[in-house]
C-alpha cells in the first residue's frame, strides 16, 4: 500500500473522533486504489436480490423501479459477521509521550474499524473494560448504531487496574453467537487467565485479533533523564534511571512480548503490535490483507 499516511500526532489534533476516523477511513480507501495488492475487494452491499420463499413485503420498489430487477433489504442476521471491539480503558492506556495517549489512539482505531465494519454491512459492537467490564453494546447494523458507538469511545477512560481475564470472561458471557472479536490493549498485565479465556472463546468457534497498542517510548524505554514516574495503576511512585533500568527493563518486556506472541499463536490469534507513531491506514490495511489472505 502506498499513500501519503496522515501523521498520527496531526490526526490526534483533531477534536472530533468521529472525524479522526473519516480521515482515517479517506486515507486508506486512495491508499488501497494505489496499492498493487491484487485480489482484494471490499464492496458494501444492502441489499441482495430476491430469492424464491422471500417475502415480497420487503422488496425495494424504487430500487426496483430504477433497476428493472428485485431486491431485498438484507437483515441483521444476513450481515457477513458480527465483530465486538473489546477496549481496555485501564489507566495505564492513558500514558503518551507524543502529545496523545495509548487510550486516544486506540479509540480512534476502534472508531475506524466501526466505520470500515459497518461499511462492509456487518454488525459491530463494543465493549469496554478495566478490572472489569464497563459498558457493552450489543453487536447491530442498525441506524444510530455508529454514533451510539462513538459517543461510548469519546468518554474518558475512568478505571484503575487491568484485568484481562476477567474482561474475556465477561464477554464470553455476553456474546452468543460466533463473532470476530478484538481486543485494543497494551497488555500490560498477567497473561495467565487472559490465555485460560481465549482459549475457551476459540473452543466456541470465536475468531480472535489482538492489536496491542503500545507508545513508542515503552517499547525502546528511550528515557534521558532520571526522575520520579507514578505507577498510573498502583499509584506508588518510583525514582527511576533510566541508564541503569533500561538493560533489565527491555529484557523483562522482550520476555512478555514472547509470551504473548506465543499465546497468541497457541490459540490461532491474529497479533498485531502496533506502536502509537503507527500511521493507522497503515494499521487497517495490514488487519485487512491478514484477514483477506
Amino acid at each position: 500500500m502506498t499513500a501519503n499516511y496522515i501523521d498520527p500526532a496531526a490526526l490526534m489534533r483533531v477534536k472530533s473522533l468521529e472525524l479522526r476516523a473519516r480521515m482515517v477511513m479517506e486515507g486508506f480507501w486512495k491508499g488501497l486504489h494505489r496499492s498493487p495488492f491484487h485480489g482484494f475487494s471490499v464492496e458494501f452491499s444492502e441489499y441482495r436480490p430476491y430469492a424464491r420463499g422471500d417475502d415480497p413485503r420487503f422488496l425495494d420498489w424504487k430500487v426496483m423501479a430504477r433497476s428493472d430487477r428485485a431486491f431485498i433489504k438484507k437483515f441483521e442476521d444476513e450481515t457477513n459477521l458480527r465483530a465486538h471491539l473489546l477496549l481496555d480503558r485501564s489507566q495505564s492506556m492513558i500514558y503518551g509521550s507524543a502529545g496523545y495517549t495509548k487510550q486516544e489512539y486506540a479509540a480512534t482505531f476502534a472508531a475506524t474499524l466501526a466505520y470500515f465494519l459497518m461499511g462492509q454491512n456487518d454488525a459491530v459492537g463494543l465493549t469496554t473494560f478495566d478490572q472489569k467490564v464497563d459498558q457493552h453494546i450489543p453487536a447491530r447494523n442498525r441506524p444510530g448504531q455508529l454514533r451510539r458507538l462513538m459517543l461510548q469511545l469519546e468518554k474518558a477512560p475512568a478505571g484503575e487496574g487491568t484485568d484481562l481475564g476477567a474482561a474475556m470472561k465477561g464477554l464470553h458471557e455476553l456474546i452468543r453467537k460466533r463473532s470476530l472479536i478484538i481486543l485494543m490493549s497494551d497488555l500490560l498485565a498477567p497473561l495467565e487467565e487472559l490465555e485460560r479465556q481465549i482459549g475457551y472463546l476459540a473452543a466456541g468457534g470465536h475468531d480472535l485479533a489482538i492489536f496491542q497498542i503500545m507508545d513508542r517510548r515503552e517499547l525502546d524505554f528511550n528515557f534521558d533523564k532520571a526522575t520520579h514516574y507514578r505507577d498510573t495503576e498502583t499509584g506508588k511512585d518510583l525514582f527511576i534511571d533510566p541508564d541503569i533500568a533500561r538493560a533489565s527493563y527491555l529484557k523483562r518486556l522482550k520476555a512478555h512480548q514472547e509470551s504473548v506472541i506465543h499465546l497468541a499463536g497457541r490459540h490461532g490469534v491474529n497479533h498485531q503490535l502496533v506502536p502509537t507513531d503507527e500511521p493507522l491506514e497503515r494499521v487497517l490495511f495490514d488487519f485487512v490483507s491478514r484477514r483477506g489472505a
